[in-house]
């Protein structure tokens, strides 16, 4: 299996962007025919031959003072760095500048896998026009056009061919969590809590963490990797380069983690980046716990807990199954709830329900309630297995996949989390029609 993340750069207007949608799969990127479009650094996930990987979409690298342009080049070279393979594009029908020439030159330096795509090769008369391209020194210059789809699974072959192979698990029998939120929101504080040391460095300047930070250690017996991230701070206000390259880090962080703990600000009104970085859990698949931080700093009642409750549910819908927990980081008060929800989140992230077991209650489930009508006929379950755990996903095998109901859908998840406890943790379920 492997990984890994690729950098797309160029000069400005080659049609990076259009790449970075292609690969993406969807219109994420601007793109337009004005040079200098794309400023910040954009990522998503691609897949090819059940390989997935990062890419990030970088705005066009030129060595003049036109506005923006020091900004512009540091990105390119922080999405450089961050990169296992660099696919550099260039204009197929204008042929080698010098801009394009001084771009080779700081990619020659990073030492990494660089592939050439020539852009805009969407008729043969353009084709002898790749042969400049191998001055740069490469073995291979790949023909392609985003506007038509040339060229793409040949580039992409390449790709996952220099992509790294995915390593094995760091830590064997180690319960992996990670603490996610906006900046300022304690994510230090409470690390430091939990070591019970000045791990990671805490300042009042929101960004002071600007890496992601692994550290192992034991609690009652059980083994544990907490991993400190720089805050997620939304996107237009992110005016420092290190703070982009952070973000990508904080990604990661998720991504290797089993839990995942979102910190809120209890001095603070819950914003909509509150809810687009806990998406970033959510899309991943992992067990949440939200941590309202700085509960000391709140002037409470005996409702007060209660009526927290009540707004995060309200603003967090689609992490309801997730567990709530208040701590105070910085006066390390009920700390030890948080261990607590993340042995108990892991668990049931972890779980294995017996096949008779699960099917006893799906059966149950639909004798109370039958499935409606949807997209002209009744959806019927003959039969289901877990399939996976790390979140438990479960393979329904019914009459016809489209006729399941996003609400009969939720009904089934209920009844499954009445009888097994899932707290914390994502369901999927996979439909397959059921062959005669």
């Amino acid at each position: 299996m492997r990984h890994g993340t690729v950098a797309i750069v160029g000069r400005p207007n080659v049609g990076k962007s259009s790449l970075f949608n292609r690969l993406a799969g969807d219109k994420l990127a601007i793109t337009d025919d004005a040079s200098g479009v794309t400023r910040d650094r954009l990522y998503a996930k691609c897949e090819w031959l059940d390989q997935q990987f990062a890419i990030i979409d970088t705005g066009g690298i030129e060595l003049s003072d036109v506005p923006f342009m020091f900004e512009i080049r540091a990105q390119a070279e922080l999405a450089i760095d961050e990169a296992d393979v660099i696919i550099f594009v260039c204009d197929g029908r204008v042929g080698i500048t010098k801009e394009d020439s001084d771009v080779m030159t700081i990619l020659h330096k990073s030492k990494k896998p660089v592939i050439v795509a020539a852009n805009k090769i969407d008729d043969v008369k353009f084709m002898d026009n790749i042969y400049e391209f191998y001055n740069f020194g490469v073995e291979e210059v790949f023909a392609i056009s985003t506007l038509h789809g040339i060229g793409i699974g040949d580039l992409l072959d390449k790709i996952v061919e220099l992509l790294p192979e995915k390593k094995s698990k760091k830590y064997d029998d180690t319960i992996e969590f990670c603490l996610i939120g906006q900046p300022n929101v304690g994510k230090s504080s409470l690390t430091n809590a939990i070591l019970g040391t000045e791990r990671v460095i805490v300042s009042d300047i929101a960004g002071t963490t600007r890496d992601a930070i692994d550290t192992p250690f034991t609690r009652d017996g059980a083994d544990y990797v907490v991993i400190d991230t720089a805050g997620i701070r939304k996107t237009g206000k992110i005016y420092e380069n290190a703070e982009k390259y952070s973000f990508l880090r904080a990604i990661k962080a998720i991504e290797r983690s089993s839990v995942v703990l979102l910190l809120l600000d209890a001095t603070k009104e819950i914003e909509e980046q509150d809810k687009r970085v806990a998406g970033y859990a959510m899309d991943a698949n992992k067990a949440v716990i939200i941590v309202v931080n700085k509960w000391d700093a709140v002037e409470k009642n005996d409702k007060s807990m209660q009526e927290w409750i009540k707004k995060i549910k309200s603003h967090f819908v689609f992490l309801d199954y997730a567990p709530i927990v208040f701590v105070s980081a910085l006066k390390n008060q009920r700390v030890h709830t948080v261990f607590e929800q993340i042995k108990i989140v892991y668990q049931n992230y972890t779980r294995r329900v017996a096949t008779n077991v699960l099917n006893d209650v799906l059966l149950d489930a639909t004798l109370i309630q039958q499935a409606p009508f949807f997209n002209g006929d009744r959806l019927k379950i003959y039969y289901a297995s877990q399939v996976e755990k790390n979140p438990p996903s479960f393979v329904l095998f019914v009459n016809d996949p489209n006729y399941l109901h996003f609400s009969y859908q939720r009904y089934l998840e209920n009844k499954l989390r009445e009888a097994f406890s899932f707290e914390g943790t994502p369901i999927k379920f996979i439909l397959r029609k059921k062959e005669d």
